[in-house]
């Protein structure tokens, strides 16, 4: 006996032909859109934001109460795991803030054709790397 739900497992093809529907998209032909994937990734962006400034509170409170807490603090964010931490804080920073002008761009309705979210969403990436390199070339040559 067949079950109600087969009949919505099945539709036409272009030809006509009755096929039976995938359970789920390809993952080998399907491609996010630029815009997906930007999105998805300005609120990854945000919770990051939000855990690494953990790091910059634990950085300010040592920094406010004694030079031993201090140094404490200065040599965890000076070593590899803290210089790798800083700068996935500063990389999602700067995308962030980026991705947010790209928002509102959006919200005073700005961009909302084809080939302008999709140069947008490029823009952001683009604009992002440059940031980067400019803020961490700054910020190597003064340390």
């Amino acid at each position: 006996m067949r079950d109600v739900r087969d009949a919505l497992m099945v539709a036409r093809n272009t030809d006509g032909k009755l096929v039976n529907r995938p359970l789920s998209p390809h993952l080998q032909i399907y491609r996010w859109p630029i815009s997906m994937a930007l999105s998805i990734l300005h609120r990854a962006t945000g919770i990051a934001l939000g855990v690494g400034t953990l790091l910059l509170t634990w950085w300010l409170v040592a920094a406010a109460t004694s030079p031993q807490a201090f140094d404490a603090a200065q040599g965890f964010i000076g070593s590899p795991i803290g210089l790798l931490l800083l700068f996935g804080w500063s990389v999602a920073l700067i995308f962030h803030f980026f991705s947010g002008i790209r928002h509102l761009a959006w919200d005073l309705g700005y961009g909302f054709e084809a080939p302008h979210y999709d140069n947008s969403g490029k823009a952001v990436l683009i604009a992002t790397a440059v940031a980067v390199v400019l803020v961490w070339a700054v910020g190597l040559s003064v340390w």
